[in-house]
């Protein structure tokens, strides 16, 4: 039996499967190293009655997540998983890297992940190139949920929303100025509380406001990322991951458009392809 996981920052998506055939399908809570140390995944573990059945016949886990973008992060995860799935070999990458892989296979592409944060790199159809981009939703996330969170947030405070969205929001989360800066600057994971608030674009999604501000941050993340790595390599195929990415498909076609690049396919959740691909390597 193998284990496919991916981790993004919210959720993890795990599929187990015996010779092709998928045998369990949850989520559990997201399993990040910047944040989760090996103590923590293990209790998570030890949560899931599917993971306790079957743990024992568990041989393989592909497990790709957010946070896991260096050998010593890695490491947290891989500690814990061989702990828990001890008849198990284990594989721990970041998420790119499992975007990569269920996007090209073993083709080359360029790929980008636009869920709750951000990223993009060039795949050569083995492993992904290293660059400076994923710096995190201080520095970077242009076009993510998070971001989104970012500009309604201070779109509201700063009264600056237009009159229908304001009354939906005050309607929808009757916050205060008070409270949103206390759950951004004072709790432990912002990023999540600001991604959250892509469930509200996604409900007001014909909105003026909603289609020009994710079409802003569109252009940013294509400006930023994509077209640099377009032009070092031309003919590649370009792939989007991720929920924005997919819920907001038809804007992102249409920026993509505006700035002369062909999107090759939106996949929603890679986890599915990633099941696909390693239940035929074993």
């Amino acid at each position: 039996m193998i284990a496919v996981v991916y981790s993004g920052s919210n959720n993890a998506g795990w599929r187990l499967a015996y010779k092709g055939r998928t045998v369990a399908s949850f989520n559990t809570n997201a399993i990040n190293p910047y944040f989760n140390d090996e103590k923590h995944i293990i209790q998570l573990f030890n949560k899931n009655i599917n993971l306790i059945h079957h743990a024992e016949e568990i041989k393989r886990v592909y497990f790709f997540g957010a946070g896991a973008s260096t050998p010593q992060l890695q490491q947290i995860v891989h500690n814990a998983f061989t702990a828990f799935f001890k008849f198990a070999k284990i594989t721990v990458g970041h998420d790119i890297e499992g975007a990569a892989i269920a996007c090209c296979r073993n083709q080359p592409g360029i790929v980008s992940i636009c869920g709750s944060g951000t990223n993009a790199a060039w795949y050569d159809g083995k492993k992904v190139k290293p660059n400076n981009y994923g710096l995190g939703y201080v520095l970077a996330d242009e076009g993510s949920g998070n971001w989104l969170g970012r500009q309604l947030i201070k779109g509201f405070m700063n009264e600056t929303l237009p009159d229908g969205i304001q009354k939906k929001f005050v309607k929808r989360y009757d916050a205060d100025r008070k409270t949103l800066l206390e759950k951004v600057y004072r709790q432990k994971q912002p990023a999540l509380f600001l991604s959250s608030f892509s469930e509200f674009f996604l409900e007001n999604k014909n909105e003026a406001y909603v289609k020009d501000t994710v079409t802003a941050g569109f252009n940013k993340l294509l400006a930023n990322y994509i077209i640099p790595l377009q032009e070092q390599h031309p003919e590649a195929a370009i792939y989007f991951t991720g929920s924005v990415a997919a819920n907001f498909r038809e804007y992102l076609h249409e920026a993509a458009a505006d700035n002369h690049i062909q999107i090759t396919d939106i996949i929603k959740e890679p986890i599915n392809h990633l099941l696909t691909y390693y239940s035929n390597k074993n």
